[in-house]
């Protein structure tokens, strides 16, 4: 018995490799999922490296030279305090990056945990925790997340605390889906037979199965985090200055619009490249992943 399991353990892994060897194949011929992973790329280049190789401080003032604009010395102006927004923008990428990884990684945990134990378990724990979803799902997502920061405080760490509270349910209703269809494939039963340890059980057999709707989600998540960080950051309940975050940008250099452009421009452009990327990349995840192409690679 066990070595039926291991058989079917085996073929199960050569499918999922088959899988993904087609989806980097679909993705490869897909021009616009490239360009959303170059912009995803020199963002993350730019967010690791930027901060060592910038002339500047980002909180350093130079009321001298307040709402210049671009310039060799300064490609993209200062503000009114006489900041370079080049420097504040690439310190910025590495505060709104990280939060959306961060937040992203805690959705992930939380909904892809609920879920698994949630689709395996069944019966009253299964009602239990999707009941749980569907009241959390009642409320929209973005006035819960305002609602939970303005209890919190205005700060990044509240702010991360408030969007992962919002935002794993999406995780956990996918991946209850997932595990009850994987559960009742027959190399899982052969394992529970043959004694399988429930833990081997679920990294083993289940979570191979669920990993790539969640890639697909993560990735779209991270440029709507981004933009939740932004507009929370620019209300007041997110980062404070002078915390050089975009929406923090934006919310200083509003009044200065028509005056000195540059300031809001620059980080309205960087969070619309980086939503842009990341909505290009999941969508061509989504189709290389796609459960079709999988039934196609299973036919083969």
């Amino acid at each position: 018995m066990s070595t039926v399991a291991g058989v079917l353990s085996r073929l199960e892994s050569k499918r999922l490799t088959t899988i993904a060897r087609t989806a980097v194949s679909e993705l490869r011929s897909n021009r616009l999922t490239l360009v959303g992973a170059l912009i995803v790329a020199v963002l993350g280049f730019v967010a690791i490296v930027g901060p060592l190789i910038v002339p500047y401080e980002p909180a350093a003032q130079d009321l001298s030279n307040r709402l210049q604009g671009p310039s060799l010395a300064h490609p993209l102006g200062t503000d009114q305090l006489g900041r370079d927004v080049a420097t504040r923008l690439v310190y910025g990428a590495r505060v709104s990056l990280g939060i959306a990884i961060l937040v992203t990684a805690l959705r992930v945990l939380i909904g892809t945990t609920v879920g698994m134990v949630a689709g395996y378990a069944g019966g009253w724990v299964d009602e239990l925790f999707m009941r749980l979803v569907d009241v959390q799902l009642a409320f929209p997502g973005l006035v819960l997340a305002l609602v939970v920061a303005g209890i919190l405080g205005p700060s990044l760490r509240n702010v991360m605390i408030a969007l992962a509270v919002v935002g794993w349910t999406t995780y956990a209703r996918v991946v209850r889906g997932s595990v009850l269809t994987i559960k009742e494939r027959k190399y899982v039963d052969v394992a529970r037979l043959v004694g399988t340890p429930r833990l081997r059980l679920f990294r083993r057999h289940l979570l191979p199965g669920v990993v790539n709707p969640v890639i697909v989600i993560a990735t779209l998540n991270l440029g709507t985090v981004v933009l939740a960080t932004a507009g929370l950051s620019f209300i007041g309940l997110g980062a404070q200055p002078p915390t050089p975050e975009w929406g923090t940008m934006l919310a200083g250099g509003r009044q200065y619009v028509r005056s000195a452009w540059w300031i809001v421009n620059a980080p309205g452009v960087a969070i619309m490249l980086t939503v842009l990327g990341f909505n290009l990349l999941g969508d061509g995840l989504r189709d290389a992943l796609d459960p079709k192409q999988q039934a196609r690679v299973e036919e083969v």
